[in-house]
């Protein structure tokens, strides 16, 4: 369960216990979305770079290689051969991004499964059977994450159907971990505020669920289209109403400086693909700001990624030989640049906790949350994206966008 250690404002430093280790918080998850980090990290990898929870998904581990297999392995810690503390997310998300394929009823979701095009039905109380096969320490409860922008007519009917629907999970996965076979029986539920940027409907549907006092909450439904007005807005609101002894989960945020902004409002856990897909894309993240090592500008620089970081690629290499091998096109420029770039967040939720320690996390906010989202590449020019004039950068040496908004946190100062 959760114990709160220290507060600094909103900001919270505390513990949560599971069964398979102790979390200390804020922290920041690493996302193995199919039982491995996307870059050819393996679980004693996640161990050397400070990893304390493993993140993966209900509905990919569903479609490949298989929940019932998996069990029948001795779930997912021994399958993976991580003994940490795991999350498993529902699959809703995943759900949400299959628009095109799927039907939501009541009774759950139909939709075609993106590998073979096989019907597959999920609702709650399938979703918390897979989760209860694959043994996670947390289970998500299965819900509809909205587009945004959406009607408010239709996101008042998703988040009542949602409690519905957390009101079933419960009864489900409790039903799953009691029987004699059950993989980890002390697996817990996490329930879901949904509402999109609709406030009064945000706190709402926070009151109904939190009165079925499960051991963790968590906010959904954002980062899908939202400004990062709207979801620090959506935050606050919500967070008052959020139970002060359970911990709180952000989901799918972020960049650095979302991480640092949503612990100043109150939230404890975080997960997001952006370190380790950037990282394959050459994107490296350090303590003065974003680096694209593809760059020619580090051709002959013999310095580490990052001066300051002490991760396994930054205490042997150069970015000259990570750049050489991006160059080449060799499988190990991916796994460095995502081990080190997981190391970097990983650090950064320790710093925090660090910081929260000292009472100083004020002082850390006021430094970092604007500077690590700098780029130190002069292959970004700084411009005013029409329509909404905030600054962005963009990379020309990628050959697509990629889209880092640098003053979002404070609208005013543009």
């Amino acid at each position: 369960m959760y114990k709160l250690l220290k507060q600094e404002g909103h900001a919270r430093r505390g513990e949560f216990t599971t069964p398979h280790g102790t979390v200390q918080t804020p922290v920041f998850m690493n996302v193995g979305t199919q039982g491995a980090i996307k870059g050819a990290l393996s679980a004693a990898d996640l161990k050397n770079i400070g990893c304390q929870i493993e993140l993966s998904n209900t509905y990919h581990l569903h479609v490949r290689p298989g929940d019932e297999l998996i069990k029948s392995l001795g779930g997912l810690h021994k399958f993976m051969t991580w003994d940490g503390p795991i999350l498993t997310d529902s699959g809703g998300f995943q759900i949400f991004s299959l628009a095109k394929l799927r039907k939501i009823k009541e009774e759950g979701v139909k939709f075609n499964s993106h590998v073979d095009g096989r019907h597959i039905f999920m609702g709650p109380e399938e979703s918390m059977r897979i989760q209860a096969n694959l043994g996670s320490d947390i289970a998500m409860a299965f819900d509809e994450c909205v587009k945004i922008p959406s009607p408010k007519d239709y996101v008042q009917s998703s988040c009542d159907r949602t409690y519905r629907w957390l009101k079933r999970c419960k009864e489900a996965l409790a039903a799953y971990n009691s029987e004699d076979n059950a993989v980890n029986p002390g697996q817990m539920l996490f329930g879901i505020n949904q509402g999109a940027v609709f406030a009064d409907l945000r706190i709402e549907h926070m009151k109904k669920i939190a009165e079925l006092e499960l051991p963790g909450y968590a906010i959904g439904g954002l980062a899908v289209g939202e400004t990062h007005r709207e979801m620090y807005d959506t935050i606050e609101a919500v967070e008052e109403y959020m139970p002060k002894d359970r911990p709180r989960y952000l989901m799918g945020v972020g960049t650095p400086g979302n991480i640092i902004e949503s612990v100043a409002r109150g939230v404890d856990f975080f997960d997001c693909v952006m370190p380790a897909r950037n990282g394959r894309h050459g994107h490296l993240f350090t303590w003065d700001g974003i680096i694209n090592i593809k760059n020619e500008k580090y051709l002959r620089d013999e310095s580490p990624i990052d001066p300051a970081c002490d991760c396994p690629v930054c205490r042997r290499y150069s970015r000259a030989y990570v750049r050489h091998l991006f160059k080449a096109e060799e499988m190990l420029a991916m796994r460095f640049a995502v081990m080190h770039n997981l190391y970097f967040y990983n650090s950064l939720a320790k710093s925090i906790r660090d910081s929260l320690d000292a009472g100083s996390f004020g002082a850390f906010r006021k430094k970092y949350t604007l500077n690590l989202e700098v780029s130190q590449n002069e292959s970004y020019p700084y411009c005013r994206c029409s329509p909404c004039g905030r600054r962005i950068f963009h990379d020309p040496d990628d050959g697509a966008d990629v889209r880092r908004l640098l003053l979002l946190l404070y609208p005013s100062r543009k």
